[in-house]
């Protein structure tokens, strides 16, 4: 398995020949902090043009929208509380069945509720997204977040892309203000 700095970008498809069926693992932990409110972190993909916004809101899976219309990416689910070892949640991608139209897939956590709730990021630890074949069962690129957040509600975690015909993983770990809504309008979502 590889393991990623931010920032840095690694060929998946041209080092495994053949693979389609792909598992992204999001996980985190929870600071002890003086809040009443439980923290609940959520998991989206962003399918994106070549002009690196959605072509509809459908282009945006999340629990409230958890298969695309072509079934290439879903979303397995909710996770209300980080609680527990190993992925939060998880986001499955057919590379097979991603339209042509779309050159990327970007992957965000969001912090639910975080203004009303006053929460951040920089209360949230030990997040990592991995990616594994699906098929084989096999961890193929672990991206560990590191501590570089304060006061951000979202995070851009990281992105496959297209080029030259394969797909790259590229490890981002960029921070937003603003949360869901703020994401949302960067990619072209109304919300």
């Amino acid at each position: 398995m590889i393991s990623l700095f931010k920032g840095q970008k690694v060929d998946l498809t041209k080092n495994n020949p053949g693979l389609s069926k792909v598992l992204i693992g999001l996980g985190w932990d929870v600071n002890k902090y003086d809040g009443q409110s439980p923290f609940d972190l959520d998991a989206a993909a962003f399918l994106l043009g070549a002009n690196g916004k959605v072509a509809s809101d459908a282009d945006f899976v999340f629990y409230n929208n958890k298969t695309h219309s072509s079934g290439s990416v879903i979303h397995l689910g909710d996770n209300r509380t980080g609680a527990g070892e190993g992925d939060d949640e998880q986001i499955t991608i057919d590379l097979a069945k991603v339209p042509a139209t779309v050159e990327k897939i970007s992957f965000t956590v969001t912090i639910h509720d975080a203004e009303a709730r006053k929460q951040n990021f920089g209360q949230v630890s030990n997040a990592f997204i991995r990616v594994a074949d699906e098929e084989k069962g096999e961890n193929l690129i672990r991206y560990d977040l590191g501590e570089d957040f304060s006061i951000e509600t979202a995070v851009v975690v990281a992105e496959l892309y297209r080029n030259a015909g394969e797909w790259k993983f590229n490890a981002i770990g960029s921070g937003f203000k603003g949360g869901l809504k703020a994401l949302c309008e960067n990619f072209g979502v109304n919300v």
